[in-house]
């Protein structure tokens, strides 16, 4: 998984995911389009609160569509890659970061789906810093507001979802 361009998904997540994208391209967008269209019955659209409302909820629902659609389309679907302690997509990773652990996940936030756990890309800064390495490597990044953090990897699973 060299290419850090696909997203990996578990089947579960890839169902789900179709699931979602099919209900907002089919009943999504025909309930929607009531919505606006009662709204616009209403009269005068510049100062229809309802038909703005909708118009911006349509413009979020199509953008969600859009994103799904390119996910699905480019994931890898299967079983979790097989870890041998390497720090990539798919991979459950507890590290030690400014001092304390944490435990994420490295790759895209849908594949984490309902669990509680945070999910990092692998081109964030902490996802890029660490891509790569092993447990018992130290690296550090660079945070948005410029700070240095260290990070010390202390553990790479499989993540099975």
């Amino acid at each position: 998984m060299s290419d850090t361009s696909v997203t990996w998904l578990t089947q579960e997540a890839y169902d789900r995911l179709s699931a979602e994208l099919a209900q907002l391209s089919g009943e999504g967008r025909t309930e929607i389009a009531k919505r606006i269209e009662a709204a616009r019955e209403e009269g005068d659209l510049k100062e229809n609160g309802g038909y703005h409302a909708a118009k911006d909820e349509q413009g979020k629902m199509e953008a969600r569509i859009r994103q799904l659609t390119e996910l699905l389309r480019t994931a890898t679907v299967g079983e979790p890659p097989a870890s041998d302690g390497t720090v990539a997509p798919g991979t459950l990773i507890t590290a030690e970061i400014l001092g304390d652990e944490s435990t994420f996940v490295l790759g895209s936030r849908e594949i984490a789906g309902d669990s509680d756990l945070d999910v990092y890309s692998e081109q964030s800064p902490l996802g890029a810093a660490i891509m790569g390495r092993k447990a018992g490597d130290t690296t550090s990044y660079i945070a948005p507001n410029g700070k240095e953090i260290t990070v010390k990897v202390l553990k790479v699973e499989s993540f099975a979802g």
